[in-house]
């Protein structure tokens, strides 16, 4: 890549999101970011901006106003290089069990985390420069049941079908599934409340992992983040 590569990152106000903003910034990458929290988003954006060029847009990646301005900042800004659909919800907390789930919150953890990204997903694809990435934060949740997550589960499994079909559909691009692992979050905390934090890695912890895939030569796919080692060297195409 040359120039200043450009990603549109969501939910980058805080955990995973920030964490590979950082990252990114600290390489020179200009980025395209929104959070839910403006507050939040507000402070993100204040850190990051003291590194590269930052556009930060408070917004809900499930309203499609939000998702019309994303694509738009990115035409506007000539283009971009990567994707990550970082932003997600649980749904209620604590989590209570699937058959009592209240319909409305299903629905709307759906629209958030399997909608969302892929109307986002064609928005941008006119916008995608030559070698560009797109990575969809994925869970173990996906593939396995766990008490009490069920909402939040079936909804990155669909996520996980839907970009796997994305892939099949646009061979020409590189469209990764990438399940970060626990995380030292608030939405995990939220999720899990009686863990020890101090038992559970960083968000930190999986950046090298997907940078694997914004910058290495791996087909598109699902992968595990702290499986994959970091690489040296940008291959595009």
């Amino acid at each position: 890549m040359s120039g200043h590569p450009t990603a549109v990152i969501t939910g980058a106000s805080r955990g995973l999101g920030l964490a590979l903003a950082r990252d990114l910034a600290a390489d020179g990458w200009q980025l395209i970011i929104d959070g839910r929290d403006p507050t939040a988003l507000h402070a993100a954006t204040s850190e990051l901006g003291a590194a590269t060029t930052v556009w930060a847009i408070p917004g809900d990646v499930a309203d499609e106003a939000h998702r019309r301005t994303l694509a738009d900042t990115a035409r506007d800004v000539g283009g971009i290089d990567a994707v990550v659909h970082n932003a997600s919800t649980l749904g209620t907390t604590p989590l209570p069990p699937l058959a009592t789930y209240d319909p409305a919150t299903l629905r709307q953890v759906l629209e958030v985390n399997v909608v969302a990204p892929v109307a986002l997903t064609g928005m941008l694809l006119a916008h995608l420069r030559p070698g560009a990435r797109v990575v969809a934060v994925t869970s173990d949740a996906a593939v396995e049941a766990y008490d009490g997550w069920g909402a939040y589960g079936a909804s990155k499994a669909a996520l996980d079908q839907a970009f796997a079909v994305l892939a099949v559909e646009r061979p020409e691009l590189r469209i990764y599934r990438v399940d970060p692992g626990e995380m030292r979050t608030a939405m995990y905390m939220a999720a899990v409340p009686d863990d020890d934090p101090a038992t559970l890695p960083p968000p930190e912890a999986s950046v090298p992992g997907i940078r694997a895939l914004l910058f290495g030569d791996l087909p598109s796919g699902r992968y595990q983040a702290r499986e994959l080692g970091p690489v040296d060297e940008v291959v595009v195409g």
